[in-house]
């Protein structure tokens, strides 16, 4: 019994260290798949939070995108958002009011709107550009941003907030020529629009919503700003603009 309990006692501190180790890949493992969403290195993704991106400053243009402000503000906010994020709801719940009271209504800042639909939020979040595009092709930049303002009240977010029936219902509701705005939604060439947009926000680096770039406005469109990413406070933007100002 004696030698029997010298060979097994060493056994069983080896099995139960290979089932600690497994245990520990494997915990290790969900961790990947529940906080990294299963990512592929490369693919946007939503941010909450995220400190300022300490890089050398690029150039981002506004390209033809709607306004929110005046047009000759000495700063402008660049915005690569999806509506279906919920922290890019969050920041247009509690920090673009703020903005807009300060900033733009006041002709200090302007804001420039550009879509960065994500993958994992599709079909919807794409439409919903699309939508509001075509919203503003009915009208003006204010009409684009009333359409906006619509869908991040009423989207519950994470792809599936909307459906295309809710989106008539803004049109609707907004007074906009609804069947107009159906055709517009169902237009292959609607996508080229989002296509240059996501085109852009890779080659600036805004890989996740939101994605900000605040800079001193020029005259050709083409700001010189460093990525500020995150639903971040009121605070952050606040401390940049008042530098640039």
């Amino acid at each position: 019994m004696q030698k029997i309990k010298e060979y097994t006692t060493p056994f069983l501190i080896i099995v139960i260290i290979v089932a600690v180790f497994f245990l520990g890949m494997l915990y290790t493992k969900v961790s990947f798949l529940e906080n990294g969403r299963s990512q592929p290195a490369g693919v946007a993704k939503e941010q909450q939070q995220a400190p300022v991106v300490n890089n050398d400053p690029v150039k981002v243009s506004i390209d033809d995108d709607p306004i929110l402000g005046d047009k000759n503000a000495p700063v402008t906010i660049i915005e690569f958002s999806d509506y279906e994020c919920p922290f890019c709801k969050r920041h247009f719940d509690e920090t673009l009011p703020q903005l807009v009271k300060e900033y733009i209504n006041t002709g200090k800042v302007k804001l420039v709107f550009r879509d960065l639909p994500l993958p994992f939020h599709n079909p919807m979040a794409t439409t919903e550009a699309i939508a509001a595009n075509c919203a503003r092709a009915q009208g003006d930049d204010n009409t684009y941003y009333k359409y906006h303002d619509e869908i991040f009240k009423r989207t519950k977010s994470n792809g599936n907030g909307l459906t295309k029936d809710d989106l008539y219902k803004i049109s609707d509701d907004l007074k906009l020529n609804t069947a107009k705005l159906k055709i517009c939604i169902d237009d292959p060439k609607q996508a080229e629009e989002i296509q240059k947009d996501l085109t852009d926000a890779n080659s600036v680096g805004a890989n996740g919503t939101p994605a900000f770039f605040i800079g001193k406005s020029t005259s050709d469109g083409i700001i010189e700003a460093v990525l500020t990413s995150g639903a971040q406070p009121f605070s952050v933007f606040k401390t940049i603009i008042d530098e640039l100002l």
